[in-house]
């Protein structure tokens, strides 16, 4: 059932437009000029697997624009990575990674408690690539 976009050429108005099989598809007129609206080209998105996702992260070229000198970069990559996992990683990964686009160390700002829940304390945490 393709769905397609469309937008007058005079008024600029934008609908969105449901047939029900490809044979269907014509171009609408706009419902207030009653102009031939034009087809626009529409964002779309394809479904992938888990082991699909798990598996890009595991290219080499997911790493190649990270700086891990560079705070900000290592703030990019997790941010994308966490987009991809399409969950959320909660509040302390949020923290974390706006302490990295600051240019901090996202362990300088835990107490000692956040520090241990991680596994480590606050002076002997690091980030290793």
């Amino acid at each position: 059932m393709p769905v397609y976009e469309y937008r007058c050429p005079q008024c600029r108005r934008r609908i969105s437009k449901l047939f029900l099989t490809f044979a269907e598809v014509q171009t609408p007129s706009c419902p207030q000029c009653r102009v031939a609206m034009v087809k626009l080209v529409s964002l779309f998105s394809t479904h992938r697997s888990d082991d699909e996702r798990l598996e890009d992260f595991s290219d080499p070229a997911t790493f190649a624009d990270v700086d891990e000198n560079d705070p900000r970069s290592i703030a990019r990559w997790a941010r994308k990575m966490g987009k991809e996992l399409g969950e959320d990683l909660g509040p302390e990964f949020d923290e974390a990674v706006d302490a990295l686009e600051r240019g901090d160390e996202p362990m300088d700002n835990m107490d000692s408690s956040e520090a241990e829940s991680l596994g480590e304390t606050a002076s002997d945490a690091s980030l290793d690539f």
